[in-house]
């Protein structure tokens, strides 16, 4: 008799105590103004990353895109807070 690490669910088990099924992360891509060096990059990678819940940060000075990815779906207007009190502007969700 084989016995499977899967539930009639469809939820996979390690038999490790404690684990959780992974969660799809979110990811949102905003439109910012004003961005025009590394320097701005890393600002913004900074200032957004720290939010609750932001796992990652993607600047694109090129295109004006910062993308977002999140366990949950972000917060616009905090998000739009921290890129206007660090210079910039976002401009809306792209």
């Amino acid at each position: 008799m084989s016995s499977s690490c899967c539930s009639t669910e469809g939820t996979c088990s390690t038999g490790t105590a404690g684990t959780t099924t992974a969660t799809e992360a979110v990811t949102t891509a905003y439109a910012v103004s004003g961005m025009t060096c590394g320097h701005c990059k890393a600002t913004l990678t900074k200032v957004i990353g720290e939010l609750d819940g932001v796992s990652g940060v993607e600047v694109d000075l090129d295109t004006g895109l910062v993308t977002v990815t999140s366990a949950t779906e972000p917060d616009d207007a905090a998000i739009a807070e921290v890129v206007d009190e660090a210079g910039y502007e976002l401009t809306g969700r792209a």
